[in-house]
């Protein structure tokens, strides 16, 4: 499941004060479904949202689940689903990799901390970090204890201040490598195990015209989780289009765009208006941002015509506008040109440190 997904489970099951389990990916070895900081909610009653194994796993999850939610007490399970899963599990899944899991409860009385901040922080426009305490021999750092970072500082913590600002110099330092991990911690004292788990909000995608063929174009990107924000000069076009996943719809003049909309919160934008005059207009103000990928729709010859009569402001597009864009799969129509989009975006946004 996506983190918009994950948001949308959090808002409704807390706001009838479900009692929750966290269940976070700490350690994989192997192929695996999901890797390190994969999360799923869970209910006491057995409903979860998010998979962490596709199915393999997640029926057991639930009952541990209740077994955390009962006696309020984090644990950790390991599944080995290598040459001996048929025989565990009686299902022949096929999961061939080792996960270690790690499950903490979330209470309404508590505020579902420390959930509640990562939920925040999912639902920002930046990269965020959450550690959590996972494997403890330290009698001031208990398993469970958590901090999240909120726009680079400490938003929450449950940690004593003994081990708080250490803590948070690793979270840090997870934050500038842009990876989930864990990180052991070692004291004459004793030691621990810290999940570090990389908060990635949704990718914000900015679809610049509302014709039909971007009525795909939407379905497809609101399914994978992105939050599309879609714009047209052209009333009609808003007014008549099928565009319930986006999650704002503008109509205003191509030329106030730049200072209507915060383009720089994008991770890619398409303009696909099949109007020359606007084309060249949103490309003129994109060129001045900071959005890493821009898509136009149209032939090469299109491409370097308005290229050429942007002039100066060509340059600043190198290597970020990507036209014809989408990737060449063979297909005719809107729904398959549309795909050919989404995928071109989806394989730029999944390389480091795309967005």
């Amino acid at each position: 499941m996506t983190a918009t997904g994950l948001l949308n489970a959090f808002a409704a099951w807390s706001a009838e004060r479900k009692p929750l389990a966290l269940a976070s990916v700490f350690e994989t070895a192997g192929s695996t479904y999901s890797k390190t900081g994969a999360q799923m909610l869970i209910t006491g009653d057995g409903d979860f949202r998010g998979m962490l194994s596709g199915g393999c796993l997640e029926g057991d999850l639930a009952e541990r689940a209740r077994a955390v939610l009962d006696t309020g007490r984090p644990q950790s399970v390991t599944y080995d689903l290598g040459s001996n899963d048929e025989e565990l599990w009686g299902l022949g899944v096929g999961c061939d990799g080792l996960m270690k899991i790690f499950l903490q409860p979330l209470h309404p009385d508590t505020g579902y901390e420390p959930f509640a901040t990562m939920v925040r922080a999912l639902e920002g426009d930046s990269e965020q970090v959450a550690a959590t305490v996972i494997e403890s021999t330290l009698e001031n750092l208990p398993v469970g204890a958590t901090i999240v970072t909120i726009d680079g500082d400490v938003s929450y913590s449950d940690m004593d201040d003994e081990f708080a600002h250490q803590v948070s110099t690793i979270a840090k330092a997870t934050l500038f490598a842009r990876r989930s991990d864990s990180h052991k911690i070692v004291t004459k004292a004793g030691g621990a195990t810290l999940l570090l788990s990389l908060l990635q909000p949704p990718p914000a995608i900015l679809v610049l015209g509302a014709g039909l063929d971007a009525e795909p174009v939407v379905r497809f990107a609101t399914e994978l989780g992105w939050r599309v924000t879609v714009q047209d000069h052209r009333p009609a076009y808003i007014g008549s289009g099928e565009f319930a996943g986006a999650e704002v719809l503008h109509c205003i003049p191509v030329q106030e765009v730049a200072a209507t909309i915060d383009l720089d919160r994008f991770a890619a934008t398409i303009v696909m208006s099949h109007h020359l005059a606007s084309d060249r207009q949103y490309l003129s103000q994109l060129a001045l941002s900071r959005i890493p990928y821009i898509g136009l729709l149209g032939p090469i010859d299109r491409r370097r015509r308005l290229l050429a009569e942007l002039g100066e402001l060509s340059s600043k597009l190198e290597f970020r506008l990507h036209g014809p864009a989408g990737m060449d799969i063979g297909g005719r129509g809107p729904a398959s040109i549309a795909l050919s989009i989404v995928a071109g975006i989806h394989q730029q946004l999944m390389r480091p440190g795309a967005y």
